[in-house]
């Protein structure tokens, strides 16, 4: 069995506001620490739990914010730009984990709530219903025949991931205080709830308790942009682009 954790930074323990996420972010030092942490941790435990293996897709920004030298045994990390592909490697893989995960944008009170883009991307979505980054990444790990098992991050992503796939375990790690604020756990709190999480979640697999998800028709993303669009594929409005395609994964990099 091979488990294929899907990291990003907003949801990680300990990560409060953007200081810890951008590169040029007073705190980015501690976030890099802190998504390795986490990372360590939900893969050491997928390990105890029956995994052979834990690959690891470093999907904050440009995919460079995990410290690949404090990586424990068993992983093996992805990192860098994947052109065409949103889980380079996940063929490999039998389920996944989307680790440190946020609300999407809009959501009220949320911690660094956006879609794919806090300075772009006003909203998005997917066969008209809106949708976040946990929706559109569930649905294409589903395209590749993966269930999505587990997720963690603030109390609006686990509402939002509830919402959008009842069987998911939620793994909340925080709670937002606002789009810059939070109230955390401590360290060895986190730890525990996040080893738990983790066990409950491959347990849920095993049992097949947690399916894939999929669309029942081609896949129709809808983007529209904070600012005005060049004229550009897919443009339906001064703002929107709509761009379609068999799988929600190829709709989604013909604009990206």
């Amino acid at each position: 069995m091979k488990i294929y954790i899907f990291a990003d930074l907003e949801g990680i323990s300990g990560v409060s506001s953007s200081a810890f996420v951008t590169a040029d972010g007073a705190k980015y030092g501690l976030g890099c620490k802190f998504i390795t942490r986490d990372v360590n941790i939900c893969a050491k435990a997928c390990l105890e739990a029956g995994a052979d293996e834990v690959i690891v897709r470093d999907g904050h920004g440009a995919g460079n914010s995990i410290l690949w030298e404090n990586l424990i045994p068993g992983i093996r990390l992805v990192q860098g730009h994947t052109p065409g592909e949103r889980f380079s490697g996940i063929e490999e893989a039998d389920a996944v984990i989307l680790l440190g995960y946020h609300a999407m944008a809009g959501t009220p009170r949320a911690l660094m709530e956006h879609t794919f883009s806090s300075k772009s991307i006003q909203n998005m979505w997917v066969n008209g219903e809106l949708a976040g980054e946990f929706a559109i990444d569930t649905i294409i790990a589903g395209e590749h025949g993966l269930p999505v098992i587990m997720t963690s991050g603030c109390d609006k992503l686990c509402q939002e991931a509830r919402a959008f796939s009842p069987d998911v375990v939620t793994c909340q790690v925080k709670i937002s205080t606002g789009q810059q604020g939070a109230i955390m756990l401590s360290p060895d709190a986190s730890e525990k709830l996040l080893r738990e999480k983790t066990f409950e979640a491959i347990a849920a697999f095993k049992e097949g308790r947690i399916k894939p998800m999929t669309l029942e028709k081609e896949a129709v993303l809808r983007i529209e942009y904070m600012e005005r669009c060049e004229p550009a594929l897919g443009l339906v409005a001064p703002r929107t682009v709509e761009l379609t395609g068999p799988t929600l994964e190829e709709a989604f990099f013909r604009r990206f």
